[in-house]
């Protein structure tokens, strides 16, 4: 008996290194091996400095926005179910795996039993007792093809992609506060500059009414004065609705109320983010949590198939357990009481209507899926990356025409209320340049939203937004 268990157990351990699992290999890139070049590109921008090894904290300047960032780190409720994400499939990878290992447990039973007598073989009535304590294992499964090795690669690689899902939804949260942020800045600095331009209206409505009143103005100078006041009351209306909604916003995306000690935002004009040269597209494989996410889902795909495959040959269980029985509790632990069982079973599928041939089909079809979507990932990495790249240079370039238009109507407007005030020109030609010079003013603060805007997408494309710090880098894998 001993000689067949050893022979067994030698065995299993022999089988036990089969796999069926096929030899992955990392799908290549469906993308250039650079950046698209052009008139937008310049040849520091092929510099590699990864943006993950730059810190959010090294990334943004403003004091403020450090802080909000911070607080959504430690409460925004998308961010605490990603980490719980991970908890969990940690908790099924530690389930499955424990199917590698003999389950080990100790019973103790006792029973006893009254027979009737007409039940009894003897004819009479009487009691029975039965006292048991084994130690055993049940129904374990000798992985000899490798089939729970497979399905626990599997949840290993599930649980490693739910690691790199929270690494993405990191930087999804710091990207998605700096730009709420920005755009509340923005909204109310447009708040700002309407209530200003509705004021200069309404004095240009007063004083044209008084020179309506003495027969110098007309009831068309009276009614265009009228108009662009009013146009400006539509637009303060506009601009406080959306700083009300940038803030309730903001402060879901914080996960809690606006810190009472927010330091004050730091003006939109000024050096709001740091230089951030981008890497060169193989390094967004290293750097994409997203990129990373996909390779191990799979991973878990191509494990899967080697579960699929094994499910075609034997499967093996073992039952066995050593004890003492006794009808008596007092003689439960004398010698002569031992007990033990043994009991192997195999089960060998033959017939089961093409199930095993499709649930294994299913599994290639699934790594396929797998293998597109993470192929489609790098093309969504490598367009955005592109965008962010093409964007730098031109809003550069137009924020800087942006500002030459302002001064330009700043000139025009100045000029054209000189000549308005001594009789030169009509109210109309006053008028459109208060028109021109609040529509460039404007569109100069849009500009610049969507100039920052641009930056902190392309941070979050090339990775950036997961290290606080350079240094954090290795001690927070």
């Amino acid at each position: 008996m001993t000689k067949s268990l050893m022979s067994l157990a030698v065995t299993a351990f022999i089988l036990s290194g089969c796999s069926l699992i096929p030899e992955y290999k990392t799908p290549e890139a469906p993308v250039a091996a650079q950046w698209p070049t052009g008139p937008a590109y310049s040849p520091a921008e092929s510099a590699q400095v990864a943006a993950a090894e730059q810190g959010w904290r090294q990334f943004f300047h403003d004091p403020a926005l450090q802080q909000l960032i911070q607080s959504s780190l430690e409460n925004n409720r998308d961010l605490r179910v990603a980490a719980l994400n991970i908890d969990a499939y940690r908790a099924q990878y530690r389930i499955q795996r424990a199917d590698l290992f003999p389950a080990v447990s100790a019973d103790a039973s006792g029973s006893r039993q009254r027979v009737p007598a007409d039940m009894s073989q003897t004819g009479r009535s009487g009691i029975t007792s039965q006292y048991s304590a084994t130690v055993g294992v049940s129904a374990y499964e000798l992985d000899l093809f490798g089939r729970v090795r497979s399905l626990s690669e599997q949840a290993l690689e599930t649980y490693l992609s739910s690691e790199q899902a929270r690494r993405s939804t990191q930087i999804a949260l710091v990207a998605s506060v700096a730009n709420a942020w920005f755009t509340w800045q923005a909204d109310q600095s447009l708040l700002k500059l309407t209530e200003e331009t509705l004021k200069t209206y309404e004095e240009s409505f007063k004083l044209t009414q008084r020179s309506a009143e003495v027969g110098v103005a007309s009831a068309l100078d009276l009614s265009q004065s009228r108009t662009a006041v009013e146009g400006a009351r539509v637009k303060l209306a506009q601009y406080q609705r959306l700083v009300a909604q940038d803030l309730n916003a903001l402060t879901l995306l914080v996960g809690a109320g606006l810190p009472v000690n927010l330091p004050a935002a730091r003006p939109l004009d000024s050096d709001l983010l740091s230089e951030m040269p981008a890497g060169l597209p193989s390094d967004l494989l290293t750097r994409r949590p997203d990129i990373m996410e996909a390779e191990h889902l799979l991973k878990a795909a191509n494990a899967n198939i080697g579960a699929a495959r094994a499910a075609f040959f034997p499967r093996i269980s073992l039952t066995a357990n050593a004890g003492t029985l006794s009808p008596d509790m007092d003689g439960l632990f004398k010698g002569g009481s031992g007990t033990w069982l043994f009991q192997p079973s195999i089960s060998l599928p033959i017939f089961n209507a093409g199930a095993l041939k499709a649930s294994l089909d299913y599994s290639k079809i699934q790594k396929d899926i797998n293998v597109a979507r993470y192929e489609k990932t790098i093309q969504t990495a490598f367009q955005e990356v592109s965008d962010g790249l093409a964007a730098r240079q031109t809003y550069n370039e137009q924020l800087q025409a942006q500002r030459d238009l302002v001064a330009a109507n700043q000139d025009y407007y100045r000029l054209a209320e000189r000549r308005y005030r001594i009789g030169v020109d009509s109210n109309l030609v006053f008028l459109d340049a208060q028109r021109n010079l609040f529509s460039a003013q404007q569109a100069l603060i849009g500009d610049r939203l969507s100039q920052l805007v641009s930056e902190v997408n392309l941070y979050k494309a090339l990775g950036g937004g997961w290290y606080e710090k350079t240094g954090d880098a290795q001690a927070s894998r």
